[in-house]
């Protein structure tokens, strides 16, 4: 009796371990990068490498904030993430609560020819959304991303939150058609308060995915004017490529935002994920 216990517990300390040993070796290069970039340009090569900065400064932040058009392209990409996870998290709600609380002709067929996208590498759709986006004037322009983006990530998020709305009990609604209301007060006062943690992930995803995608709008952007963030930074470790502790800061300005998206949202996150995409 007393054997089993024993093996149990060190097949727990065991995993820890492991665990510890993941999150150092995961850790370790971002913990370099943050303490570099806080470094002056005379204490970046020095070894061994220290961790903590002796005399940390942010004049890497401001010199890279203020040059190459760094500040624009930020808030190009922000306004472009903003926007793609709103029109994502709308509509893929509403297909979703179609899919999970309606029956209509074709359902089967429709739902697993969006899901079917899913199979499809992006990089097969670069040349035909290109040709698209220049047929219908969206090149070089921020709607183009944004159309492009949301898109991409309609068949996964409509997949996530048809998990979730299939889940909620049916009484719900079949009371309030009772009191009178119609599927849109349902939807939007019932359906979408109850769906929060779900949205918040598909928020989240959203937001990621097109905060960071670099190939698309490398291919449609020209106007240097118009350029997102991940092209800013490539172009800028192309100007700065020897100077660590400029490249580590521009770097950053890209991560500390989304890492403070998923402190803010980790939550509904976490709960998101495991009563939604595990339901689907």
């Amino acid at each position: 009796m007393s054997i089993l216990p024993r093996t149990q517990r060190g097949f727990q300390i065991t995993i820890l371990l492991i665990l510890i040993a993941g999150a150092v070796i995961a850790v370790t290069p971002m913990v370099y990068m943050v303490s570099t970039a806080f470094k002056p340009a005379a204490y970046v090569p020095e070894f061994p490498p220290r961790f903590i900065p002796s005399n940390p400064t942010l004049e890497n932040f401001r010199t890279a904030f203020a040059s190459r058009n760094f500040d624009r392209a930020f808030f190009n990409s922000a306004k472009v993430a903003v926007a793609t996870s709103f029109v994502v998290t709308s509509l893929a709600s509403m297909m979703a609560y179609a899919f999970a609380r309606f029956e209509f002709p074709g359902k089967t067929l429709i739902f697993y020819s969006v899901l079917a996208m899913m199979m499809v590498p992006t990089m097969m759709l670069i040349i035909p959304q290109f040709i698209l986006a220049r047929k219908l004037g969206l090149q070089n322009s921020h709607t183009g991303l944004v159309m492009v983006y949301a898109a991409g990530g309609m068949a996964f998020n409509m997949f996530l939150l048809r998990g979730f709305f299939e889940e909620l009990p049916r009484e719900l609604e079949e009371s309030a058609l009772i009191d009178g209301a119609n599927q849109f007060v349902i939807f939007t006062r019932i359906m979408l308060p109850l769906a929060r943690p779900a949205l918040s992930t598909v928020a989240v995803f959203s937001f990621l995915g097109a905060w960071d995608e670099y190939i698309w709008a490398l291919t449609v952007l020209t106007d240097p004017a118009k350029r997102t963030l991940p092209i800013a930074i490539q172009n800028f470790r192309g100007a700065h490529a020897t100077d660590w502790g400029l490249v580590f800061a521009a770097s950053l300005t890209a991560v500390v935002p989304t890492v403070l998206l998923f402190i803010f949202f980790q939550r509904y996150f976490v709960q998101g994920i495991s009563t939604g995409a595990l339901k689907g």
